[in-house]
């Protein structure tokens, strides 16, 4: 690839092959740079370390992982049956990703521990899509008002993290996983209800 083709989104894309062949460990921006045909020096000037190259994958793989729930939470749906689809296509993203691709899944899951401030970030995203699920509830008298709507997100995400946190993955296989979500999302629901 000429250096002039290079744009961050190829040099991504490089990075991820990278890191699914040879792992987080092994991974280096020079492998990065041999897959593209480039320097390592043309690949720093995109991404001025390895760490801030490393960060942008774990971005784009959320992205990517989360593209569906923006349209949810805003959705036409009532706020109760718009907060169960959230909470199952959350679940059926994570999902899909650690049972589909295993590995490239556990490289992620080391990637997201090294970028505390990056995930920090994304779940205030997430919890803010779930506070305005919410607050339309409450708006519609659906859900209590008793509680400020962004306290309940935060709860709500808390209480799913079986559902979502990469370190319950090994469960999500279950027979029976679907069914828990369900029973869980039902009592929250109640849990909200007015």
């Amino acid at each position: 690839m000429s250096e002039t083709a290079l744009t961050p989104e190829s040099i991504l894309a490089a990075a991820e092959d990278v890191l699914r062949r040879f792992g987080p460990a092994k991974a280096t921006v020079v492998d990065v740079a041999r897959v593209l045909g480039v320097s390592h020096g043309t690949v720093y000037r995109h991404f001025p370390s390895k760490a801030a190259l490393r960060e942008a994958v774990t971005q784009r793989w959320l992205d990517r992982a989360h593209a569906a729930l923006p349209a949810v939470a805003t959705g036409p749906q009532p706020p109760p049956q718009r907060l169960r689809t959230w909470l199952e296509t959350l679940f059926a993203a994570k999902q899909h990703k650690a049972l589909d691709d295993p590995e490239l899944f556990a490289t992620y899951t080391v990637l997201v521990g090294e970028s505390s401030a990056l995930i920090d970030e994304h779940v205030r995203g997430l919890e803010q899509q779930l506070a305005v699920i919410i607050a339309e509830g409450q708006d519609q008298r659906l859900f209590t008002s008793a509680v400020d709507a962004e306290v309940l997100a935060h709860a709500v995400f808390q209480a799913t993290a079986h559902f979502h946190d990469p370190v319950y993955a090994p469960t999500w296989s279950g027979p029976t996983v679907g069914q828990e979500l369900t029973s869980l999302v039902d009592l929250l629901l109640r849990g909200l209800a007015v």
